[in-house]
Parts: structure tokens; sequence; C-alpha cells
């Protein structure tokens, strides 16, 4: 399905998905994408689906909107374009949307991902008894099956317990941020944790050292069950629950 994502100083903050029904963009709590920053009018654009494509409106908001960085009052728009609304970026991706476009091509279904964790190893075969051990093997969960959480160990922040529930988790003190940060000096977007294919990885936003189970990293690394994770002042520690 075709989405709008929110982003923050390159940081994914949201996500929303495009369907019939106007997407209004403001800071007002009524809005649909809803955007906290105080060069965003109340109630400042809104995008609209029609049969010819994709359309975004300016409602007379203070500050405008620009399209790939031309101020616009209402715009077409197509995958790929960036929508600049005060400090926040809006990325459009219709690359999967079949039914409110004619012109973007069907592609393949892609299995669910609830489907992925069941589908047997190439290695056995149908016909024939598994082993004991092969049965034994299959009904141990892996770390993808399992809940990853933070639990914050040190340091000042919202909540002391997280699920990762989305596939983007971002770490910092900005209200849109899903692990809030309450220090005084720490940044709007410290972290992200992004959940990839092959697992949940980290990446640094901020110029602040950020390590993982005591080393610096300076790109997005994967996480392992158990590694703790230091990120302005906070000590969070990454697991899987069953």
């Amino acid at each position: 399905m075709a989405k709008l994502l929110l982003k923050f100083e390159s940081a994914v903050i949201r996500e929303v998905p495009i369907g019939n029904s106007p997407i209004t963009i403001g800071r007002a709590p009524d809005n649909v994408l809803q955007i906290d920053n105080l060069a965003v009018s109340n109630h400042h654009a809104r995008i609209l689906s029609q049969t010819t494509g994709l359309r975004i409106e300016d409602l007379d908001s203070l500050n405008g909107i620009s399209v790939n960085g031309t101020p616009v009052k209402q715009e077409w728009l197509r995958s790929g374009d960036s929508v600049s609304i005060g400090k926040h970026v809006i990325v459009v991706d219709l690359e999967h949307d079949i039914a409110l476009f004619d012109n973007i091509r069907p592609k393949a279904a892609t299995p669910k991902l609830q489907e992925t964790y069941v589908m047997a190893s190439p290695s056995h075969s149908d016909s024939g008894p598994r082993s004991g051990s092969d049965e034994a093997s299959a009904e141990l969960p892996t770390d993808r099956a399992r809940i990853p959480s933070l639990v914050v160990l040190k340091g000042k922040t919202a909540k002391t317990d997280y699920l990762l529930a989305g596939k983007l988790t971002l770490i910092g003190k900005s209200p849109m941020a899903t692990l809030q940060l309450k220090g005084w000096f720490a940044p709007r977007a410290a972290a992200q944790i992004s959940q990839r294919k092959d697992g949940y990885y980290l990446s640094p936003l901020s110029k602040r050292t950020t390590l993982v189970s005591g080393k610096r990293i300076t790109a997005p690394t994967l996480l392992s069950d158990g590694d703790l994770i230091e990120v302005s002042g906070v000590v969070l520690k990454f697991m899987y629950r069953d």
C-alpha cells in the first residue's frame, strides 16, 4: 500500500498509509498526520487521493509548503517527492500501491512476515518422516519469532520498558519519538532502531557518542539479544521476549 513517511533530521518517525480519505496535516491533534512544531499551522495542508493521482493543497498556512524545494499552493505528487513543512519532510512512497493509480504495474505478492516464520526449511523434504531432533528444532522459537524490547537500566525516559512493535523506533527528546528522553540537553533525535529482514539495527542520529556493548558505532549496527545500548546518558538493554 502507498504511504507517507514523516521525517525529522533524516530519521523516519512515522508512516501513514494512503487511502481514499483525505490526509490532513497540521499541529492540531485532530489531523491525520500531526506535526508538533511551532512552524506548522494548526491545519497546514491536506493530501487528496483522486482518480488522476495524488494532490497536495496548502490550507492557507502561515509558512507554506514546498515540493522538492519549490514553494507551491497545490501540486500533484509522484513517488519519491519530498514535501517540506517547517523542519519536517514528508516523503511520498507509491511503490506498492496498485489500487489507487492505474499507471503502477502490479507486482507479485510477497509473503507476510508471519508466513515467513512458518515456512519449512528448504533442506527438509515433505515426503518421509522427520527425525526427533528435527522436530525438536522446529519447535524452538527464533529471535525474530519473539518480541524485541528495550529495558531502561539507567537515565531519564518516559517509561522503563518498551516493546518494539513497529518497524521504526526513534529515540530522542522529540514528541514524535517512541522512546522519549527526558534530559535537559538530550537531542531531539538521538538514535533510531529499524527492523530489517535479518534483525534490528541501531543507527546513531546525533553527534554524541552511541555505544553498543561498550563499542562506539557510527553506522547502522545489528543488535544481538542482551546488547547494552548507551545513548545520550541513557543505558538500554536490547532483548527478545517469548
